[in-house]
């Protein structure tokens, strides 16, 4: 089994997900008492979000290159970040690293295309949405068109995110909010759609909405194990 490193705290609860998937998928294979070979190296999500919000993407580029160099002095064999939106410092990484990065949009490229879909949706936080980073990967990889909320929507669904579910508060009213932006997709042609932040599996699920949906931490961290165990 290799041993997975993980790039966590944005959010902490995020990482959590991530583990608790990762090392419930190892036994469910393997069984018994196994349990993954993993490293993780967190940071402070409010020095991140400042950044974040001053668009100072150089700095998050080398805060990013330390830790996956940390993993990477620590014995890991492959680098997962545990979010979506700061894979906008992905090319940062796999340039400053000697091991594979496992890039969150390849695994969730490869779900949507195995679902036989060409047109979907994105959530996320407002740099995930906006930028063309998890846009353009998904075409130029898999040839998937991706559409995104109006503007007045992506203030919601990027204010509830750094709001609420970074802090773990889940409200019904927002789950509502959310369910009416992915129904005004689904209007629109998207045919699933990519909840393109770790947190908001927190709040949707596929109970909630009427067309597929691709919870990005579930995809990631179970590819992650397959990487491991392959």
């Amino acid at each position: 089994m290799k041993t997975i490193g993980l790039i966590g705290g944005m959010s902490w609860e995020s990482s959590a997900v991530y583990y608790n998937i990762i090392n419930r998928k190892v036994r469910e294979i393997l069984g018994g008492f196994h349990s993954a070979k993993s490293v993780m190296v967190t940071v402070n999500f409010a020095e991140i979000q400042e950044l974040q919000f001053s668009e100072d993407w150089k700095s998050l580029d080398e805060m990013m290159i330390k830790a996956a160099k940390q993993l990477e002095a620590a014995g890991a064999d492959f680098v997962v970040l545990c979010t979506n939106t700061m894979h906008l410092c992905s090319p940062a990484i796999v340039e400053n690293i000697s091991i594979p990065f496992l890039h969150i949009a390849h695994a969730t490229g490869e779900k949507i295309t195995a679902a036989g879909l060409k047109k979907v949706a994105l959530l996320g936080t407002r740099f995930t949405m906006e930028k063309d980073f998890y846009k353009t990967y998904l075409f130029e990889h898999f040839g998937i068109e991706v559409i995104i909320p109006e503007e007045p929507e992506r203030e919601i669904i990027h204010n509830t995110i750094y709001d609420e579910l970074v802090q773990g508060v889940i409200k019904d009213e927002s789950r509502q909010k959310f369910q009416q932006i992915i129904g005004n997709l689904g209007k629109n042609g998207a045919e699933g759609v990519i909840l393109g932040c770790t947190e908001i599996p927190l709040l949707i699920s596929l109970a909630d909405v009427k067309i597929p949906v691709f919870d990005t931490s579930t995809i990631h961290a179970e590819m992650a194990v397959k990487w491991a165990l392959d």
